[in-house]
C-alpha cells in the first residue's frame, strides 16, 4: 500500500522519505495521499507537526502533486506532510462538491485517527490548499465538527492559497451550490472555535475578489480569531504556485508560511 523514496534534500539536511497510502476505498477505486516527511520511513520522532494538502482546479480537476514543492520545503523544517487525492466533479453537471467535501473529511480523520503510526501530534495538524483545494481546506475549518469514533476532521491552523472560500450569493461555486450554500461555504460558517488561518490572494484574482478576502478576515477576527491575509499586488489566481515566475511569488508565500508557522511555534 506504499512506496519509498529517500533523496537528500538541497540544503544538505537529513533525506526526505516520499511515500503514497491508501486511506479509502470508494465507487471501485482506491484512493491515496502522498507524504513527504523528514527522515526515514520508522522514525524515532513521534510528534511532529503536520500538514494535509488539497489540489485546485475547481473541483474538477488537478492533482495532489500541486503542493510537492510546499511539501518538501515543510518537511525540511521537521513537518510531515500529507497531499491527499479526491474524487472530482462531473465537469458537465452542476452537482455541489459534497463527494470533494466528504473525501477531504474522510483523508483528515484518517490522518489524525492514525497520528501515532505517521508520527505525527493529532493536535498540530493544518490544512491547506488552492483554489478549490482552499476551499477544502477551510470547509474542515469553519463546518461544524462532524467526528467520528472519537476523531475530529477540524484542523489546528490553516494554509489558504486563493481559496475559493466564499460560495455564498455572488461567490464562486454558487452555480453548483445553489440555495444550499450554506451546507458548503466556509465564509458563511465561522464560529469562535475555527482554527488560524493565513490567507494569500492576488490583487488581480478573477474568482476572488479583493473585497472577499477582506470580508473574511474580519468575520474571523470579529470571533477573536486570527486571520492573517496577504495580498500580492497585481498577480492573478494560481499566482502562488512553484512553476509560477521562476517560483519568485512560491518563495514569498513560503517564508510567509513558514512565519506564521513559527509563530504557532510548530517548527523552529
Amino acid at each position: 500500500s506504499f512506496f519509498s523514496v529517500c533523496h537528500a534534500d538541497t540544503a544538505g539536511m537529513k533525506p526526505l522519505t516520499e511515500r503514497s497510502r491508501v486511506y479509502k476505498n470508494v465507487d471501485g477505486r482506491e484512493l491515496r495521499f502522498d507524504i513527504t516527511q523528514p527522515g526515514d520511513w520508522g522514525s524515532e520522532v513521534t510528534d511532529r507537526p503536520a500538514v494535509v494538502f488539497f489540489h485546485g482546479g475547481g473541483w474538477t480537476g488537478g492533482k495532489p502533486g500541486q503542493f510537492a514543492e510546499h511539501s518538501k520545503q515543510l518537511a525540511r523544517l521537521g513537518m510531515v506532510c500529507f497531499r491527499v487525492e479526491y474524487r472530482l466533479l462531473d465537469k458537465k453537471k452542476k452537482e455541489p462538491p459534497a463527494i470533494c467535501a466528504e473525501d477531504a473529511s474522510d483523508a483528515f480523520r484518517f490522518i489524525r485517527g492514525r497520528a501515532a503510526e505517521f508520527g505525527i501530534d493529532p493536535n498540530r495538524i493544518a490544512a491547506g490548499g488552492g483554489s478549490a483545494g482552499g476551499h477544502l481546506a477551510a470547509y474542515l475549518g469553519m463546518m461544524d465538527d462532524e467526528s467520528r469514533d472519537g476523531v475530529s476532521r477540524k484542523p489546528n491552523a490553516l494554509l489558504l492559497f486563493n481559496p475559493v472560500y466564499d460560495n455564498g450569493p455572488g461567490g464562486w461555486g454558487t452555480q453548483r451550490v445553489g440555495d444550499a450554500y450554506p451546507e458548503y461555504s466556509p465564509a458563511q460558517n465561522i464560529s469562535a472555535d475555527d482554527p488560524p488561518a493565513i490567507v494569500f490572494l492576488g490583487t488581480e484574482d478573477k474568482l476572488i475578489p479583493v473585497e472577499t478576502a477582506k470580508r473574511f478576515q474580519e468575520a474571523m477576527q470579529d470571533k477573536q480569531i486570527r486571520s492573517d491575509l496577504e495580498l500580492f499586488a497585481g498577480e492573478g489566481h494560481g499566482f502562488f504556485n512553484a512553476d509560477r515566475a521562476k517560483g519568485k511569488h512560491y518563495r514569498k508565500t513560503m517564508d510567509s508560511t513558514v512565519a506564521f508557522l513559527q509563530s504557532l511555534k510548530w517548527i523552529p
